[in-house]
């Protein structure tokens, strides 16, 4: 409200060697003087050695105080102007590259309001957790609690050459031989806006045209060599996927696979006729053609010369040293979330099966089950290390924390599952088929969706320190989140098994869950609450505001208040009840995933390029 009352928004444009003493108001369109005069000396785009993707935006700027020199300035993506109470953001510039558009905020009093009452929430949830008064020590204090009284601590400390003919598919195809194809492997070129081995693009090429990262016992290197040596032949071997099964009738295929030249008649492109025909009226059809169409543009890339881009003989690109070109070739050759999503369901599934049959059985178990359960606990720490091992590996590989799009978060928040499961699978057993199948989950999410596999560099408006935190808390409240779904499912039926007179002590278990639930909740909801501020400040450093009611924002908040009601049992007794707690904590998830996919899929918003 302070801000809304008092401060300005606007913007200003500045040509080179133009001085302004004036902004534009957004809201009323009137010039607001400015106590200086800013002037563009020059705008700069930024660019990822070797490539066109660019890595920052900057003004250089000339500033006249009243009675004071000249002074140089810089404004930039994330890195603004602060002067005599107004800031200075780089928001756009113009066609020709020679003029630039900052936004410009002047709020003196709501900006430190605010933050202070960001701080004051930071510090009383903080008090929460340590004050002896609340609820979250008087959980500590329970006595299913007395032999893991360092869980907590533990919970936050964890937290070109000669070519052969090569039988494929009935036929022969010319290659080049294996051992010529692993020695390309290692070639850098410039690709997806950064420098990366030759393996990388490869893998990319067919596993875009293919589905595969390989094709019928040829490595992807060979594939590549092929298309790029011998098109004429290779344009007759069917490898171009076309899911689309209505596609596949119209271009009179008989298996999933098109060849190139079955999308041409002579110089006439197929394609176009169906793109013509069922844009506007057939959207499914349509993006089935657009998406057939992509691989057709990357392999006539690939014949223009535009696809494979060596490094410039000038020096202005780094290679990449022998260690990060090898650590690369490693992240390729281990395809860690296929593997970790297929042995993380299969290992939730049994785990699950066991915790049914001993619930079932009343707690009892045999010798040869609580061997297995034993086994699978190993299973869960290995899973967790190899997981780590490919998230730190893939760090290293990219040179940035993974965490910019949907994949990376997805794979963020499958590592916090299964390190929080490792934390507390010893104390409460029932924490591991939850940590195994959650997991699993968030893998199979990430490998079906194929949200953004690719290790690319990120967009200016990503590089800022408060993005790792932003997402790295909110991904880690969604991870403790999701346990409180399983434990409030599995409450739900023994409650309800209960009521129906079978099993006996229903209660303590139910207890037991119950007490995690609560205890897990309150470093879910305050993770949750950092994270949404945490995002505020980054918004507010980035482009000027801290809340805009964008649809993500929205959610995230609705989410936060609607999983904050449940602490008030004091004054509403019915969250008192262990029924109705879990019932609550189970439909509240249902935000949770409003918040992470149905605001990217239904609503869009600023938020929707990180898919996450």
């Amino acid at each position: 409200m302070i801000t809304f009352g008092t401060g300005r928004r606007g913007q200003v444009h500045l040509r080179p060697g133009i001085g302004v003493a004036a902004f534009v108001d957004r809201d009323t369109g009137q010039e607001v003087s400015l106590p200086f005069v800013v002037r563009l000396d020059s705008f700069r785009v930024e660019y990822y050695p070797g490539t066109e993707a660019a890595a920052d935006y900057v003004s250089y700027l000339s500033l006249a105080l009243p009675g004071g020199p000249l002074t140089e300035r810089r404004v930039s993506m994330n890195r603004i102007l602060r002067v005599q109470g107004y800031r200075f953001y780089q928001s756009s510039f113009d066609p020709d590259g020679e003029g630039s558009w900052l936004g410009v905020n002047h709020d003196p009093w709501g900006t430190p309001v605010t933050y202070a009452g960001y701080a004051l929430l930071g510090l009383s949830m903080l008090a929460v957790l340590c004050s002896r008064r609340a609820g979250f020590r008087r959980l500590l204090a329970h006595p299913l609690l007395r032999r893991g009284g360092l869980f907590c601590l533990l919970l936050w400390a964890g937290l070109g050459g000669n070519g052969q003919a090569r039988e494929v598919g009935g036929g022969l195809l010319p290659v080049l031989n294996r051992q010529q194809a692993d020695s390309l492997a290692r070639c850098q070129v410039v690709y997806a806006d950064r420098v990366a081995p030759l393996n990388t693009l490869a893998r990319d090429f067919v596993q875009k045209l293919y589905g595969r990262p390989a094709y019928k016992g040829l490595s992807a290197e060979q594939v590549l060599g092929g298309w790029l040596l011998y098109p004429e032949a290779w344009s007759r071997e069917p490898m171009i996927e076309v899911k689309d099964a209505r596609l596949r009738r119209l271009l009179g295929l008989e298996t999933p696979y098109a060849r190139l030249s079955d999308l041409f008649d002579g110089a006439h492109y197929r394609l176009r006729d169906y793109w013509q025909g069922g844009r506007g009226t057939d959207t499914r059809l349509s993006k089935a053609v657009l998406e057939v169409d992509e691989k057709v543009g990357l392999l006539l890339m690939l014949r223009d010369g535009l696809l494979l881009r060596p490094l410039p003989d000038d020096g202005s690109v780094e290679p990449l040293s022998a260690c990060r070109v090898e650590a690369e070739l490693l992240y390729n050759r281990l395809p860690f979330v296929r593997v970790l999503f297929m042995a993380n369901l299969a290992a939730g599934l049994l785990s699950f099966l066991l915790l049914l049959g001993r619930v079932v059985g009343d707690g009892r178990s045999g010798r040869w089950a609580r061997g297995v359960w034993r086994g699978l606990e190993w299973v869960l720490l290995l899973a967790a290390s190899f997981h780590l091992c490919g998230y730190v590996l893939r760090w290293y590989v990219g040179g940035r924390v993974p965490l910019s799009n949907g994949y990376e978060t997805m794979l963020f928040m499958a590592l916090c599952i299964l390190v929080l499961a490792c934390l507390l699978v010893r104390r409460f057993p029932f924490v591991l088929p939850f940590g195994f199948l959650l997991s699993g989950c968030a893998l199979l999410v990430a490998h079906i969706g194929q949200l953004n596999p690719q290790i690319t560099p990120l967009m200016p408006v990503l590089v800022s320190p408060w993005l790792s935190a932003h997402v790295s808390f909110i991904m880690m409240a969604y991870a403790l989140l999701s346990f409180l779904v399983l434990n409030g499912v599995l409450a739900l039926f023994l409650l309800w098994r209960r009521r129906r007179g079978g099993g006996s002590g229903v209660d303590g278990r139910v207890e037991q869950l119950t007490l995690l639930s609560r205890l897990l909740l309150y470093p879910a909801v305050f993770l949750l609450g950092a994270g949404i501020f945490l995002g505020a400040v980054w918004a507010n450093v980035s482009w000027g505001r801290y809340w805009a009611w964008d649809p993500k924002e929205v959610w995230a908040l609705v989410t936060f208040m609607v999983y904050g009601v449940a602490f008030h049992g004091g004054c509403l007794p019915v969250f008192r009840r262990p029924g109705f707690f879990h019932a609550w904590t189970v439909l509240a998830f249902l935000a949770v995933l409003m918040t992470y996919f149905g605001v990217n899929y239904f609503l869009g918003g600023m938020h929707s390029y990180a898919g996450g």
